[in-house]
């Protein structure tokens, strides 16, 4: 019998009460300020409703807190933080912890609050969460040891889990680099007898995507192609019922607009099913007009990151791309045997780096189950009355 079984059969045998949130925490309250408020390289920590933390000249709060992301994309997201901070006005701050070890309270927020916000939130709409909704969240609460026990093993569990994801981003990061070699390599194409070059304006069609803002559903049918979603290869998706603007298999999607030095600009989505996606505002869809001269697969590639098109980022302002900018790229034209082998190559490098059904990436979701699995066996107690 392991330490936290002795402990759980003699503190808590018959189960654990629950307690609602604002009984666990003394202040529930949210920041003051508008999101724009932040600066850069200011002297403290600002929590908004993204994931990441910015900064912030001023601080509101001077105490150890759990910080939740009320609306967006983020909804539910869990910071913790201790010392001087301000927070944006859709940013829960919970302080003055009664009854729990703070990091139990952590571990248990991070594994079920969001799926909660999800249940609870207005069907159709974009999730939020309202004072009451986290007000009335209920946490089992076991006796401190217990608490305690818990936390010693799945901080262990955390820790090694961030010592084996560490590793195998590094090795993620060097393998992408490595294809990104490979790839500038393979499409660097000098002037041959059997090559020519033509603009993309005349090999391809093209047509922008449509505001989606108004028609966000959480449950939608269709995924709203946005930025977010093709820079972070389909991880951060929005959804929509509204087929506002259809796309196809095979066409090409290219990101148009962006924030200075920004990683989204100029990537590029391969559509791989129809009537799956729609296509939002500044994101171009360009479309093959003669197969026979050019193959889909290596234009993808080809124009993925391309730097005729960075050129256009001067690293102060942020970057949109005209559409006679991305069709007046020069694309080479190569016999298609040779586009078909390049393809082949740069597919095996992209397959490792980014199909999270294999290769590296997979590993890491696998160890983010692994936790989570836990995290629920240990979190699991039967309740009884007070």
């Amino acid at each position: 019998m392991s330490k936290l079984d002795e402990l759980i059969a003699e503190l808590c045998p018959d189960g654990v009460e629950y307690k609602n949130l604002k009984e666990i925490c003394g202040t529930i309250t949210t920041g003051k300020l508008n999101a724009n408020a932040m600066v850069e390289n200011g002297k403290y920590a600002f929590f908004t409703c993204d994931a990441t933390p910015f900064r912030i000249d001023s601080y509101a709060f001077d105490t150890e807190a759990i910080l939740v992301s009320g609306n967006g994309s983020q909804v539910g997201h869990i910071n913790y933080y201790k010392g001087k901070f301000n927070a944006y006005q859709r940013t829960y701050v919970l302080s003055d912890f009664n009854y729990t070890d703070v990091k139990y309270l952590l571990h248990y927020l991070k594994g079920y609050l969001r799926d909660y916000i999800m249940v609870h939130s207005k069907k159709g709409s974009v999730p939020y969460i309202t004072l009451p909704m986290l007000q009335n969240f209920k946490i089992p609460i076991p006796p401190l040891p217990v608490q305690e026990e818990i936390v010693r093993i799945l901080d262990n569990f955390t820790e090694l889990t961030a010592e084996l994801t560490a590793e195998l981003t590094a090795e993620l990061t060097a393998r992408r680099k490595q294809y990104e070699y490979y790839r500038d390599l393979l499409l660097t194409m000098e002037d041959k007898p059997e090559m020519k070059w033509m603009k993309l304006g005349e090999i391809a069609d093209f047509r922008n995507g449509k505001g989606h803002e108004k028609a966000i559903a959480e449950d939608g049918k269709f995924i709203v192609v946005n930025s977010k979603f093709i820079s972070t290869n389909g991880q951060v998706v929005k959804f929509t019922n509204q087929q506002i603007s259809p796309l196809y298999i095979e066409d090409i999607l290219i990101v148009m607009s962006d924030l200075p030095n920004g990683k989204a600009l100029a990537k590029c989505f391969l559509v791989d099913e129809n009537n799956r996606y729609t296509l939002n505002q500044r994101i171009g869809a360009l479309r093959v007009k003669n197969k026979n001269i050019i193959d889909t697969k290596f234009l993808y590639y080809f124009l993925n990151r391309n730097r005729q098109l960075l050129k256009y980022d001067n690293g102060v302002d942020q970057t949109n791309l005209k559409k006679n900018e991305i069709l007046s790229v020069n694309i080479p034209i190569i016999p298609l045997k040779e586009q078909k082998r390049i393809v082949a190559i740069l597919d095996r490098f992209d397959a490792l780096c980014n199909d999270l059904t294999s290769g590296i990436p997979a590993e890491i979701e696998t160890r983010q189950k692994q936790y989570e699995y836990y995290r629920d066996k240990l979190l699991s107690f039967k309740e009884v009355t007070a």
